[in-house]
């Protein structure tokens, strides 16, 4: 930005740091943790990403804006992340998918944004320092209280001990049959009967509830309170936890009893990101809150059995500690990054789980067999 230009935006860390920018979106101030995300693509699917709930994202890929944004995209109907954070304004769209451009979509989701910032230092200071506690304010007149800001940043809770997912789940039960988006048609319509999936919603990402009707399954959404009755009422063959925000052990005391009735009936269960984190908790693990993450769309994941690595999405803030997982409870992923755990599986049931994205949105592809997995698991239980 200019140096004759006024900073019309300010990012203030709990430890007394600002940052000046130019502000785009919607005029005003948010409070949240600030976290980055080195994801090329897909800036659109993680600001809808409902496993972003109280946290704003600094994007390290500098070509932020360039595809637009278009509504089939979306990964909830509204934004859930706090605020974006990029190194230069955000580019005009050059995509044939593209039906507005960034920033006055964030203006029309009520967000906002700060551009013209080094956001290779502010990376640096988020792996040294881990994730500070930040507000970040749009005025378009410039004018800003530095030290009320820093004041905020500093009283604000943090995620620990924080239950979102009771925030960003649906309200209501629905049924869910959109595939994959697929060329030239786009989205189609599982039609007929299929695998009855219950998928509890934590924060559920739609391109996830895609993947799993793609694999053949007829998925009933419930709210991440929904309780063990209520989820067995539907008769399911296999039940699904979804991904979703904060911290998992504030989830756990409701969705803990729910899974522990759940695995007594031997149904097969497979868990995505806080839905893994879930499944741990239930089985007797427990979860510990990380640094600064794991977010974006290039982290490498070894399957331990096979050897095999993943190039795969990850959007997460606490991780399951390997060190506790019970006897009869396997280690299936670990990270390559820095060996924390991404998935595990109890010995002789199809109960199984990854902290990472599978379905894709954005990122790799390389994980889309675990839905497969699933459905096949059910099939099994269905000809046993």
């Amino acid at each position: 930005m200019p140096q004759t230009q006024v900073p019309t935006a300010c990012l203030a860390l709990a430890d007394g740091t600002i940052f000046y920018g130019k502000g785009f979106g919607t005029p005003g101030e948010t409070v949240a943790e600030l976290v980055f995300n080195t994801a090329m693509t897909g800036y659109q699917e993680i600001m809808t990403d409902p496993s972003y709930a109280g946290q704003i994202v600094t994007f390290t890929f500098p070509h932020i804006g360039n595809t637009g944004v278009t509504v089939e995209d979306d990964e909830t109907a509204e934004p859930v992340a706090a605020g974006m954070v990029v190194k230069w304004d955000p580019t005009e769209p050059s995509n044939w998918r593209a039906t507005s451009d960034l920033q006055a979509w964030m203006a029309a989701k009520g967000r906002i944004g700060i551009g013209g910032i080094d956001t290779r230092r502010l990376t640096r200071a988020i792996r040294q320092q881990g994730a500070p506690h930040v507000a970040l304010a749009f005025d378009p007149e410039g004018k800003f209280d530095l030290e009320a800001l820093v004041a905020k940043a500093r009283a604000w809770q943090g995620l620990v001990g924080l239950d979102l997912a009771k925030d960003v789940t649906c309200a209501q039960s629905y049924r869910w049959d959109e595939m994959r988006w697929a060329w030239p048609e786009g989205y189609s319509r599982r039609e007929g009967p299929g695998l009855r999936v219950v998928a509890v919603d934590y924060g559920a990402k739609r391109n996830i509830l895609r993947c799993l009707a793609s694999a053949g399954c007829e998925v009933t959404v419930l709210p991440a309170t929904a309780t063990a009755e209520e989820v067995l009422a539907h008769d399911p063959e296999g039940v699904f936890l979804s991904n979703g925000p904060g911290d998992p052990a504030a989830t756990g005391v409701y969705a803990v009893p729910m899974i522990q009735e759940v695995l007594k009936r031997d149904l097969p269960v497979f868990g995505i990101c806080l839905g893994h984190q879930m499944l741990a908790l239930a089985l007797g693990a427990q979860t510990v809150k990380m640094g600064h993450g794991h977010h974006g769309a290039n982290h490498p994941v070894k399957e331990v059995g096979t050897g095999k690595v993943e190039i795969t999405s990850m959007n997460h803030g606490f991780t399951v500690d390997a060190q506790t997982l019970p006897a009869g409870v396997v280690e299936t992923h670990v990270s390559l990054f820095d060996g924390t755990n991404c998935g595990i599986a109890v010995e002789g049931k199809p109960v199984f789980s990854v902290q990472h994205h599978p379905e894709a949105s954005p990122g790799p592809q390389d994980s889309f067999y675990l839905f497969d997995r699933f459905a096949e698991a059910m099939r099994a239980r269905r000809a046993g």
